[in-house]
């Protein structure tokens, strides 16, 4: 059966270094010009393998440990599993598994079904043996900032050079900031957030004439595509997009300076701006003109000469920059195991999880659209504006199937009544002219419509289990319950769209959800400037039934706390009503960071007598812990411990 390459071309066991050494990227600059005139040349002598459709995909997944936090396994998980189709992600808490590719037609999907089934069962029985779980989701819910750091980056010096590669070119941090339910304002100082995003990537091999036509239409369908799909509303703890995806790896590894930026140049993991006219050599040209190199390899010395004579090269140069270039829908150049080179159409936005079921559902619904697209339509640009393709996309990110969609005719409608009404009778005819088996088709497509009709995609399930747990526990316990439910429910193999609603879980290991002040600080502060008069700063306390105040000045620095013990003092002073906080504040409190362990703030509030310490995080008041709070730790643990003596 013929292999597909590995996700990364030209990245597995090759030597891999920066492209900041001048010599070894203008040697590498040569060989990826030369390598674009061998394509060419491949292209116009029709070299490349047509007349036949084949289909795969890449099963990425989440490891998790006993608390349902990620666990950094990956490589003894590996070693364990001992097959040829796994490989490493970014992260040590990330696995990923290539997929057989397939004819399409006839059982290939119940066939990639079986398979994505196989490996992901290898994945669960050899991550029990290290401890931990399988979790198929776009973003893990229990992340937090302390698990992306450089140390959970898998060792391996490909992942090190582009991390470094990508600083050198950005010259600062990677700056987020993402508005939806909640609001996340982020700066990281490493590549490691686009470990945060875990997929289910399906391929769709197309011939080389072809292949502008048909990657236009992947770019129309992607919209309602990924509506009907999303799976990442939460990341580290904040309600983002229903598939927050899109917007963590566009800026994840954003390479653009200021300066870039300011001008308006395309980041690296971009969707497009505009429709390819002729062939595949045009997306390949653009990504070299736009982006930098940032990595260099050996190269095969002479592939022009090698078309000349009829044999097939590499391409190793132009892979790995293509491999370094982030497109929703990405051209691949590959080689086939009877020796034949091919292109594909990689589409990227589908998410993992919730179940496999669901992800063959999704890639069942893909490949409908475009094989019935293919053929009916002899070119998709005239009945679109490109801008209207690209908004589709990004409105389907930010709110799933409630996005407004444009169709054919300008017809505007929502993603669920494009879906329902449109687009799944017209998956339906492709996957027959294509010959699927007709009873696979009722059941992915049906599996995609009674998600699609009672709107519960793997985002509403997560964003409903947690509203419905709110007020049981503190936002962490929440979110580990939120996942314990997922990897049991994932188990099962029913759609989401069956489902019950996570269910707060009492029974947990309440220590995980209390080792850090960051896990359970309160966030949502009320404050008070040094200008302001003391009244004010007592009306708080009285309106929000709090016996603290933290002053901080528009910056969000912390300059002072005012008491409740320091507004009866002044009562009992007769102060005047005009006083100022600034003149009662305590300044310079005490402070601890988010990543400060629970037991050391207990001593140091118990040692010097504090009954509030600020959480600060680069001079920045981000957070509040109380002796209430430390209340609550001490009873959920202490019922725990006593629970277990029974």
């Amino acid at each position: 059966m013929p292999q597909y390459p590995p996700r990364a071309p030209g990245m597995g066991e090759q030597t891999i270094s920066q492209g900041g050494n001048e010599r070894a990227h203008s040697e590498f600059m040569k060989a990826l010009l030369t390598e674009v005139r061998a394509l060419e040349d491949m292209h116009s002598q029709g070299m490349f393998e047509g007349g036949i459709r084949r289909i795969g995909a890449e099963q990425e997944m989440f490891l998790v440990d006993g608390a349902h936090r990620p666990s950094l396994t990956a490589t003894e998980v590996l070693n364990r599993i001992n097959d040829e189709r796994f490989t490493h992600e970014l992260g040590l808490f990330n696995l990923e598994a290539n997929l057989s590719p397939l004819e399409l037609g006839g059982t290939c999907l119940r066939q990639l079904h079986t398979e994505t089934d196989e490996v992901v069962q290898l994945a669960r029985e050899h991550a029990a043996s290290e401890g931990a779980q399988v979790a198929l989701v776009g973003i893990l819910p229990t992340l937090t900032k302390d698990d992306l750091t450089l140390a959970a980056m898998v060792p391996k010096p490909r992942y090190h050079e582009l991390n470094a590669a990508l600083m050198n070119l950005r010259g600062r941090d990677f700056k987020f900031n993402i508005k939806g339910i909640d609001h996340l304002e982020l700066d990281h100082d490493n590549l490691m957030l686009e470990a945060c995003n875990t997929s289910f990537q399906v391929h769709f091999q197309v011939g080389a004439d072809e292949f502008a036509h048909l990657y236009n239409i992947a770019q129309v369908v992607t919209g309602p595509l990924l509506a009907a799909c999303v799976n990442s509303p939460i990341l580290l703890g904040r309600r983002l997009w229903h598939e927050s995806r899109i917007a963590v790896f566009e800026n994840s590894v954003d390479a653009r300076s200021s300066a870039h930026a300011a001008r308006g140049h395309k980041p690296r993991v971009h969707f497009g701006d505009q429709w390819v006219d002729q062939s595949v050599i045009e997306i390949f040209k653009e990504d070299i003109a736009r982006f930098r190199a940032i990595l260099t390899t050996e190269s095969e010395p002479d592939p022009i000469g090698m078309v000349a004579r009829g044999e097939v090269p590499k391409l190793n140069a132009l892979r790995l920059h293509n491999g370094t270039v982030y497109r929703w829908n990405r051209a691949c150049y590959g080689i086939s195991a009877n020796g034949k080179p091919h292109l594909r159409i990689e589409n990227r936005v589908i998410p993992s999880g919730p179940t496999v079921t669901d992800e063959i559902a999704n890639a069942a619904f893909f490949f409908g659209m475009m094989a019935k697209l293919s053929r009916s339509v002899d070119d998709i640009r005239p009945y679109f504006h490109f801008s209207d393709v690209k908004a589709n996309f990004m409105a389907a990110a930010r709110e799933g199937l409630r996005a407004q969609q444009m169709w054919f005719d300008q017809r505007q409608m929502t993603a669920q009544a494009l879906i329902l009404d449109v687009l799944l009778p017209l998956a339906e005819e492709g996957l027959k002219e294509a010959q699927i088996a007709s009873e696979d088709i009722d059941f992915y497509l049906g599996v995609v419509k009674k998600r699609v009709e009672l709107r519960r995609t793997g985002a509403r399930w997560q964003l409903e289990s947690l509203d419905a747990m709110k007020g049981t526990g503190s936002a962490h316990e929440c979110l580990r319950s939120l996942t314990s439910s997922m990897i049991q429910q994932q188990k099962g193999g029913a759609p989401v769209s069956d489902w019950d609603l996570a269910e707060f879980c009492f029974a947990q290991d309440w220590r995980e959800s209390y080792r850090t002040v960051g896990q359970f600080m309160a966030t949502d502060l009320f404050t008070v400037r040094p200008d302001d008069i003391v009244d004010f700063a007592a009306s708080l306390m009285e309106w929000r039934y709090v016996r603290h105040v933290p002053v901080e000045d528009d910056s969000g620095q912390l300059l002072g706390l005012v008491s409740h013990r320091q507004l009866l003092r002044l009562v009992a002073r007769g102060s005047s009503s005009d006083t100022r906080v600034s003149e009662i504040m305590h300044k310079d409190p005490r402070s601890v960071s988010p990543d400060t362990p629970t037991v050391e703030a207990i001593r140091l509030m118990r040692e010097q007598r504090l009954s509030c310490l600020p959480v600060v995080e680069k001079g920045k008041l981000v957070g509040l812990v109380t002796e209430y709070d430390l209340m609550i730790v001490a009873g959920r643990l202490l019922e725990s411990y006593l629970d277990e003596g029974v």
